[in-house]
């Protein structure tokens, strides 16, 4: 009986994975400058005048803090479109990456921009939901790019807690 040879797949011509790349890294790219345009952070009156809660970081955290997260969301979803081949292959754990990168924008208009802490407060708890399906999605094409989420659920996490303080004490 003859033996099974595995087929490999078929190399992607590198434009396609160029195209990926740039679509990726552009869409977090304006989630991040959009995000960053509706948030004053301390200069914003709105804001500095809310009782925080304690543990708050000084504003220059979070300038910190996000662009690092989206660069290391764009280079998993970069890892992830590459692992599964093609869009299709990731198409779910893709289609979770842009449906967060919404949901973390709106999040940042509800909050800054709108002064509605309520709504962003059900925003952020959605946007977690999202990114943990969207983990568990990334993990199955690549555990790198899965563990490489960890420190944006840790984050959301934190920023929830920063919300419901602002909810339950303004």
């Amino acid at each position: 009986m003859p033996q099974r040879v595995p087929t490999i797949p078929a190399e992607r011509p590198v434009e396609a994975t160029i195209l990926a790349f740039i679509a990726i890294i552009a869409a977090t790219a304006l989630v991040a400058a959009l995000g960053a345009l509706a948030s004053g952070g301390d200069s914003d009156p709105w804001y500095a005048a809310l009782n925080k809660a304690p543990g708050t970081p000084p504003g220059f955290v979070f300038g910190i803090v996000w662009p690092t997260l989206y660069v290391v969301m764009a280079v998993s979803a970069c890892i992830v479109w590459r692992a599964g081949g093609t869009w299709k292959r990731a198409d779910s754990a893709l289609g979770l990456y842009f449906l967060q990168l919404v949901a973390n924008l709106g999040w940042s208009y509800l909050f800054f921009k709108y002064h509605l802490a309520t709504p962003a407060l059900i925003d952020i708890a959605a946007l977690w939901v999202l990114v943990f399906m969207m983990t568990r999605e990334f993990g199955r094409h690549s555990k790198l790019a899965a563990m490489m989420q960890y420190p944006y659920l840790a984050w959301l996490t934190f920023a929830a807690y920063l919300n419901v303080w602002v909810v339950a004490a303004n």
